[in-house]
């Protein structure tokens, strides 16, 4: 049961978390803005399309990334504030321990970290593909990492593809080859100078083909010189198609799904989509641990007051936001396994953790 002096922190610990969050959210907008202008006068760009698909999401995008950094600068100021004005001592002589001054804190930290949750596999990928489709057409064109050359892919457990090169600008593909299988034997084979994309259910026509059938020995051969033929594949244009950071657009659902059917075409470096999946469980975990961190380094009164203990504990965040991406580039690059680079700074600093509630004031 949650007494006064829980909803007194927790209305504490929730006003000042979103005060945050709202003051650096305008700030990270007007260097955005400032760093895009240029391209949003040149580019046909509308009103509409900044105003209403942009910025918006952009603003839940910089806000769910930095919402564990949100939570430990927030409980830092008020609870510092707090020892400032003696309340966290007059709390320690009605005789409250410091465990249970932490139910509160971990009381807000746990409904915070539910919206970041959510956030994170529902909302903010639903926001980054509007938000980043808006930046690969008018703002960073380049960003398309997608492999055209030597493509490999499997069409289904039995059926392979080959591509020589693949032109996005007109979706064809050139020196197409597909091979069947049966009993890991090669009973069908089909060959095609160019591949081109017709629309949706996945259809090509393919030009200049040569179909080879096998059965045992015997060998049947069709030429299809200057001929066309319509054809299903199970192949379409978004296969060539790998923006930076595309696995951020892609709800959780749909991204576990998309992995799956990855690995079972053949394509073995799916690391950076399961490093997402498993970064959007871990962040909100970090919000408790920050919270507990910063209750214990700010519960102390000390003659630096607020300034110090914001000094110590935006130092605590910057050394846990660098440990976060440097473990995600090993996991990125495979190094090490991709859950263990995920929860890996949660692991640490959970000791580090520990080791401030041993030491914080009782």
């Amino acid at each position: 049961m949650l007494k006064r002096l829980d909803w007194y922190i927790i209305r504490k610990f929730l006003t000042t978390f979103f005060f945050t969050v709202l003051i650096f959210t305008m700030i990270s907008v007007v260097i955005d803005f400032s760093e895009k202008v240029e391209k949003f006068i040149e580019e046909p760009i509308t009103l509409k399309e900044i105003l209403i698909d942009y910025y918006p999401n952009f603003i839940i995008f910089i806000a769910g990334l930095l919402w564990p950094l949100f939570t430990l600068i927030a409980v830092i100021f008020f609870t510092s504030k707090m020892a400032y004005n003696s309340e966290i001592i007059s709390i320690f002589n009605a005789g409250v321990s410091f465990r249970r001054l932490m139910r509160p804190y971990l009381v807000a930290a746990g409904f915070i970290a539910v919206l970041h949750m959510l956030g994170n596999h529902f909302f903010i990928p639903k926001g980054n593909k509007t938000r980043l489709e808006i930046e690969h057409k008018y703002i960073s064109r380049d960003n398309d990492k997608g492999k055209t050359n030597d493509v490999h892919l499997f069409l289904s457990p039995d059926s392979k593809v080959y591509i020589n090169r693949y032109q996005k600008r007109d979706s064809t593909a050139r020196d197409l080859r597909i091979e069947k299988f049966k009993n890991h034997e090669l009973v069908y084979m089909l060959k095609a100078n160019t591949a081109e994309w017709q629309g949706p259910p996945n259809k090509w026509r393919l030009r200049n083909y040569e179909i080879r059938t096998f059965n045992g020995l015997d060998e049947s051969l069709t030429i299809g010189k200057g001929k066309v033929i319509d054809t299903t594949l199970n192949l379409t244009p978004d296969d060539f198609v790998d923006y930076l950071n595309q696995e951020s657009m892609i709800p959780t659902i749909e991204l576990r799904r998309y992995i799956k059917n990855q690995k079972k075409r053949g394509v073995s470096n799916t690391q950076k989509y399961e490093t997402e999946v498993y970064r959007r469980t871990a962040e909100p975990f970090t919000i408790f641990i920050l919270t507990i961190i910063g209750l214990a380094i700010a519960a102390r009164k000390v003659r630096g007051g607020i300034g110090l203990h914001l000094a110590i504990g935006i130092g605590i965040g910057a050394l846990f936001i660098f440990f976060s991406r440097f473990s995600i580039v090993f996991a990125t690059g495979e190094a090490i396994p991709a859950l263990l680079g995920i929860w890996m700074p949660n692991i640490v600093f959970s000791i580090v953790a520990a080791y401030f509630v041993l030491k914080a004031q009782k």
